[in-house]
């Protein structure tokens, strides 16, 4: 029997050692096959991801360059005549540009004036923006902004016709000043501009150096903006950045103030006799949108002139919001919704308190559903819908209802306090654009 046990224990033992052998063979000859599996499934792997990402890219590419290149024609004015533009080059003798980077320079500015025009059969069409600029923009932008990243202005279409005279319907016009956001050209708020003018408005936009992206003027001069003409964009404390708006914002009242002097020159002696007697000097008013909309409050407070102001979601900068306002006013806002943030709360305050400064039958705050901060301006139409959803550039609202309530918002305002409509604003407005949500009086 123990000889027998013996055998079966050896036996058991060359099996288990077979059998490990055979698990090591097994093993060195299997391992570098797995290996190898291993490997190449992980190169088809990543090559398969590579490709989609080109396929994706390529797919984005062409869909952002199909963008660039597609026509679009801005909504048609609502009102009945047909509009006029022309630009000038002003000078303010009286101020240097503390913006410029040569010292004792003047400050220059550029401005547009769309306005009531009689249409002829030699009319001509306007550029949405001139081909000088078009060329300096693209420069400024460089390959992939100007070419993936903005539409083609060439491609965009305006109403307003070159080389046109008032219309000769009313006497004179009401003038509305219009101030754009820091960045951004006049001729980016065209579809509120001609809207305006179509009602019987003279509307005066103005780009102003180194704020605005780029500035052409008609000797040919590119000036592009700066850090010191655009707080935001500097990497300051947000202090230095809040002092650096308040300084800006006084330059833009002045440079507003310069252009109304301008106009009342123009309407006194215009050497091409196109606007001589035709502005009523006594109705003006002024409408802008971000810090324009900053601008349009830091300017009523100044500016004895002016009779009504609109902000289109701005936030106020300059001793206006302290000392507040003395002119009808409006704050038309985007939806902002109920902001937890300090910063939104701050800017909430600020407008509240001039608010507050007005008579209740003068003050107007209002937020239209659906918007965001570049539902304001024709950028809201020229950027892709999709994609400026997703960074929150603009809101769930239709881009061209958008601007319409926004327009017809304006133009009730000021025809009530320019023109002297006795229609009640606020009704009418909440009557025709279910959008607007108006804060209590």
């Amino acid at each position: 029997m123990a000889n027998e046990q013996n055998f079966s224990d050896h036996v058991h033992e060359r099996q288990f050692t077979a059998t490990s052998a055979a698990k090591d063979d097994f093993a060195r000859s299997s391992h570098p096959h797995i290996w190898r599996t291993f490997v190449r499934r992980l190169l088809k792997g990543i090559a398969v991801l590579l490709i989609l990402g080109i396929l994706s890219i390529t797919i984005l590419l062409g869909y952002l360059w199909n963008e660039h290149r597609t026509a679009i024609t801005l909504p048609a004015p609502s009102g009945s005549f047909a509009v006029g533009r022309t630009m000038y080059d002003w000078t303010d003798h009286s101020h240097t540009d503390s913006l410029a980077p040569v010292a004792g320079q003047k400050r220059e500015l550029v401005v547009w004036i769309w306005y009531p025009a009689i249409p002829t059969k030699s009319s001509k069409t306007v550029d949405y923006l001139p081909a000088p600029w078009r060329a300096a923009l693209a420069r400024y932008q460089g390959v992939v902004g100007s070419t993936f990243l903005a539409r083609d202005p060439a491609q965009v279409h305006a109403h307003s016709i070159s080389n046109s005279e008032v219309s000769p319907a009313q006497r004179t016009y009401p003038v509305v000043l219009m101030r754009s956001g820091i960045g951004a050209f006049a001729t980016d708020y065209t579809t509120l501009a001609e809207d305006l003018a179509s009602h019987g408005y003279i509307v005066v936009g103005m780009d102003a150096p180194y704020s605005t992206s780029v500035v052409v003027f008609s000797d040919g001069r590119v000036v592009t903006k700066t850090d010191a003409g655009n707080p935001g964009d500097a990497d300051l404390p947000v202090e230095e950045q809040d002092r650096l708006a308040n300084n800006l914002i006084s330059i833009w009242s002045t440079d507003t103030s310069f252009v109304l002097s301008k106009l009342d020159e123009l309407n006194r002696s215009d050497p091409s006799g196109t606007f001589t007697h035709r502005l009523d000097m006594q109705k003006v008013g002024i409408f802008g949108h971000s810090f324009g909309g900053a601008t349009a409050a830091q300017f009523c407070h100044d500016d004895s002139r002016c009779k009504a102001g609109i902000d289109l979601d701005g936030a106020p900068y300059g001793n206006v919001v302290q000392q507040g306002l003395h002119r009808p006013f409006m704050f038309l806002l985007s939806d902002h919704g109920d902001p937890t943030d300090a910063e939104s709360r701050a800017i909430l305050s600020h407008i509240q308190s001039m608010y507050r400064s007005l008579p209740p039958d003068e003050r107007f705050w209002a937020s239209i559903r659906g918007t965001s901060h570049f539902n304001f301006s024709d950028q809201s139409l020229l950027k892709d819908s999709t994609l400026s959803r997703v960074v929150g550039a603009v809101g769930s609202i239709d881009a061209r209802r958008g601007l319409s309530v926004i327009a017809g918002c304006s133009l009730q305002f000021f025809d009530h306090y320019l023109k002297g409509n006795a229609d009640d604003v606020t009704k009418n407005v909440s009557q025709l654009y279910p959008e607007v949500q108006f804060e209590a009086r």
